[in-house]
């Protein structure tokens, strides 16, 4: 394993934002719903807890600024904007900000579950990511939703109106009981209402859910794969570029930021329930948290519950070592052959690809490394042989699954 820059790799945060209003029954997400005697303090203790975080991970940037933020739920626009407020001048004062920063929240169309959408731009959001799933008052009642088709176009209009360029919105097809013409209307009314990006996807059944223990009745493959081709083709006709397995970028936007930077395996901190985070650290003696045996690339993890997470332990109090850092309780190394697959398993859902360059960049491997195995691929049709890129072939864009699989 080669020296990594860490410096020429980009660094992210994401912040969760673990209440909603309703679990659905298809969300495996950490989500839960918010408590029937949940009172306005709960959110002061939530974000004390989530600046606390962020500047227990501070050295961690080891000097890089953050290039996007993406704040996930559960529904993070349930969290009063005052909070928002509190929350951004402590990451200002914490963080170092890129000028062109992505700043993406997850929001719900209905009306009660966000604030006027102007005052998240006045924060310094600019990006929304609308959760509607489906515009058919059936699919919606099915799926557990708790707004409706006509809230759905509402949001979507609302964001527009008050000055965001950038709205995603969330779609879902191979829905219960769903049919061709339902799927494309789905695309074509988000389109029609604004919409400059597009995250389309199939619905899967996920244990820990619901629709696990229940189980709906969906379309057929065949079925299934008609509503994929025809719901591409007319993304493609309506001018998206489908730079990744189910994201679809507009004319008027580009791709988002804070996803690419996880496919192409950069950098990511991460506070709130249940974050997840990656960071690759070059050990200085004093610059990087007593966390940091030695350089690597580290994942880690934190307490699920909300209420797991604000109970943290006084750090003042104690040495800052992995049992006393605050919601930690995961904190792990990544071994050089599992580097190979991590790496794999991000970069192989953008459709372009990325360079061997940027597999050699990220990851401290040489190319040799994986030779063998990008040479069997490339024979089978899978891979792009191409020894400057990083590529699935159209055949290989069906079986990810076999490419990855190469590469465990």
């Amino acid at each position: 394993m080669t020296d990594i820059n860490v410096m020429n790799i980009p660094l992210a945060l994401y912040i969760h934002i673990p209440w909603c209003v309703k679990k659905c029954p298809y969300c495996d997400f950490n989500s839960h719903e918010l408590p029937i005697d949940s009172q306005l303090s709960m959110y002061d203790e939530y974000v004390d807890a989530l600046l606390l975080d962020a500047q227990m991970q501070q050295s961690l940037t080891q000097g890089r600024e953050i290039g996007s933020i993406f704040i996930g739920g559960g529904t993070p626009s349930l969290l009063p904007i005052e909070q928002y407020q509190r929350l951004f001048a402590g990451l200002r004062a914490c963080f170092i900000f890129a000028d062109d920063i992505e700043v993406t929240m997850e929001a719900n169309p209905g009306t009660l579950e966000h604030a006027p959408f102007a005052q998240y731009l006045d924060v310094g959001i600019n990006r929304l990511s609308i959760g509607v799933q489906s515009f058919a008052a059936d699919k919606l009642k099915t799926l557990g939703r708790i707004h409706d088709p006509k809230q759905a176009l509402s949001a979507i209009k609302a964001a527009r109106s008050a000055g965001f360029e950038r709205v995603n919105v969330d779609l879902m097809h191979g829905l219960p009981q769903q049919n061709l013409v339902e799927a494309l209307n789905d695309i074509q009314t988000a389109h029609n209402a604004g919409a400059t990006h597009i995250s389309w996807y199939q619905l899967t059944i996920e244990p820990n859910t619901v629709f696990y223990r229940s189980q709906p009745i969906l379309p057929d493959e065949d079925s299934l794969a008609d509503i994929e081709q025809a719901g591409q083709a007319l993304l493609q006709q309506l001018g998206y570029d489908n730079y990744e397995v189910s994201a679809w970028s507009g004319a008027s936007d580009k791709p988002c930021r804070h996803n690419v930077n996880y496919w192409q395996f950069g950098d990511y901190l991460a506070i709130g329930a249940g974050a997840h985070g990656k960071v690759t650290v070059k050990k200085h003696e004093g610059q990087v948290s007593e966390l940091v045996a030695e350089s690597g690339i580290y994942r880690f993890s934190k307490s699920r519950l909300p209420k797991d997470y604000i109970d943290y332990q006084d750090i003042t109090e104690t040495s800052h070592d992995s049992q006393n850092f605050p919601k930690m309780i995961g904190w792990q190394q990544i071994a050089s052959d599992e580097l190979v697959s991590e790496f794999m398993l991000n970069a192989l859902r953008l459709h372009d690809g990325v360079s061997w360059a940027l597999f050699e960049d990220r990851t401290g491997l040489c190319y040799d490394s994986v030779a063998g195995q990008v040479d069997k691929l490339v024979k089978q049709g899978l891979l792009v042989d191409d020894r400057q890129q990083l590529k699935p072939t159209v055949l290989g864009s069906r079986y990810l699954n076999q490419i990855l699989r190469a590469f465990l």
